[in-house]
This record gives structure tokens, sequence and C-alpha cells, in this order.
């Protein structure tokens, strides 16, 4: 009876140290185990050592400790600690022992490096890539939907969102090259898909540029107006508020002169071919810069 005893507070004791190892794992977001890969997590989260968990996910990489998720955690800590640069060159250098699943995030984390340290061009190559992608019907694997993640929630994210999403991405790095006629374009056909107020403020920023004062008016009133998604944050409406005020300081002047469109014509042409596919009835693709060709005809005139 005795050793019955021992046993049953034996048994007690592990399951509450057990119960204890999960909740700590759950409250600071670390896998468990004794891995390189679950290490480098317990130092990037925990012991709060960047450095020390760079060389972990290293570890776990060369081990092939859950590379895909080891590649993608030790960009986004060289991102911190501004050693952009040497990311890049470990994303692109190790992407292929990642899965295939493990791409479309990779892309994302690429983008986001090439954002910080202001590799335009490359920035745009890339978005300009998975919008083919998704013209060419590749996106998601071929799923109308996928699961991303965003400060530990994973959620839904469709088609259309995604598109949307690139576009947007892509207006912004033109607006960094000054190049505002093919931002807007890109904005207006992003506001087509799935509109919102932060590419609205954009929007009217390219339209300010252009000396288009009025039609910028026009896009930032939608805004203050609550016409349009995410209207209700405070953050866009002070931002339309300022750029409101930005437009009644400025003279009548208008800027100079801007560079022509850059999209090859393979990309226009990929784009005009989903656009002809997409149909009140055949909503699997997504009608995107219908308006591209005419748009390039114009300024070539």
């Amino acid at each position: 009876m005795e050793g019955f005893k021992m046993n049953s507070n034996s048994t007690t004791t592990a399951a509450t140290k057990g119960k204890k190892d999960e909740l700590y794992h759950v409250i600071h977001k670390v896998p468990s185990g004794d891995t390189p890969y679950v290490k480098a997590k317990h130092a990037q989260l925990v012991e709060k050592d960047p450095e020390a968990a760079i060389v972990l996910f290293w570890k776990a990489i060369n081990a092939g400790d859950r590379v895909d998720s080891a590649l993608k955690d030790m960009a986004v800590v060289m991102k911190q600690l501004d050693r952009t640069e040497e990311a890049i060159e470990a994303v692109k250098s190790f992407r292929g022992l990642c899965s295939k699943q493990a791409q479309d995030s990779l892309d994302n984390v690429l983008i986001d490096l090439y954002k910080k340290c202001g590799k335009i061009e490359e920035q745009i190559d890339l978005l300009k890539r998975k919008l083919r992608l998704i013209y060419q019907g590749a996106a998601f694997n071929g799923r109308p939907t996928k699961t991303a993640r965003s400060h530990g929630k994973k959620f839904q994210v469709s088609v259309k969102q995604e598109t949307s999403r690139l576009l947007g991405n892509l207006g912004w790095a033109y607006m960094q090259k000054g190049n505002y006629m093919m931002a807007e374009v890109v904005y207006r056909k992003a506001q087509m898909i799935d509109p919102d107020s932060n590419k609205a403020c954009n929007l009217g920023l390219c339209l300010i540029k252009q000396g288009r004062y009025e039609d910028a008016q026009l896009v930032l009133e939608d805004v203050l107006q609550s016409r349009l998604p995410g209207a209700d944050e405070t953050k866009s409406r002070r931002r339309a508020h300022e750029l409101l005020m930005e437009l009644r300081s400025i003279h009548d002047d208008l800027p100079e002169s801007l560079d022509l469109l850059a999209l090859d014509d393979d990309f226009v042409k990929g784009l005009e071919q989903l656009m002809n596919e997409w149909g009140p009835f055949r909503s699997k693709r997504l009608p995107i810069f219908e308006e591209i060709s005419q748009f390039r005809d114009q300024m070539a005139c």
C-alpha cells in the first residue's frame, strides 16, 4: 500500500511538472525539446540574446533541424540587428534546402529585407514574379486561400487579398523610385481588387506628386468620410488629414516630368491574359492591370 502511494505521488509530480513545462512553452512561445532549433528559439525569445540565437539557427540549418523555420527566423533576427545584407545572402543561398511550401514565406521575408536596405529594383522584380504566379494560377499551390501568421496568430488569406497586398507593395516600391505614374496605376488596380484606407492615402500622395490635386482630394476625402475599409483607424485618418493639409499648402506649380512606365511586355501580356479569362461566372483568377496597355499607349503618344 505504501508502495502504491509513492508511485501515485511520483505520477502526480511528473504530471504537474509536465503541465508546468507545457505552460512555459505556451507563455514564451517556444517549442519543446532539446534540438538546435529549440535552443535558438529559447535564446531569441527567452534569453533575448539575438547573437546567440543566430549561431544556433545556423547549427539548426546545418543539422537539418526544422530548416524552413530556422532560415526564416534567422533572417528576421538578422534584420533586427541591421545585418540585412547578410540575411539576404543567407536566404538566397539556403532556400534550396527548404520545402516547396516554405518558398512563399521566404519570398515575403526577402521583400521585407529588400525594403529595409533600399534594394528597390530587386523588390520590384520579386513582387512582379509573385504576381506572375497568381495570373498563371500557380499561387497558393492552386488553392483559393493560404494560412498566414502574424504576431503568433494564424489566419486565412485569399488570393484576392494577396494580390491586393502585393500590388500595394509594388506601388510603394515605385513611389520610392519617384515613378508616381506607375505607382498610381498599381494602386488603382489594388483598390479595385481589395480597397483599404492605407493604399488610398498612398494613391493620394501619388496624385499630389503629379500635381493632380483635385483627384488627390477626392481620394483622401473617401478616407475621411469613412467610405473605405480601415477608414475608422486613427492612423489612416490622421495621415489623410495631413496629406489634405499639405495639399492646401501647395502652390499651383506642377512637378517635373517623371520617367515612363517600366513594365515589360511579357508581364503586361500575362496580366492581360488573366483579365481575359476573368468573368462574372469564372472567378478562378483575378482581373488585375486591365488598363495597363492602354495607359502605356497613352504615355507613348
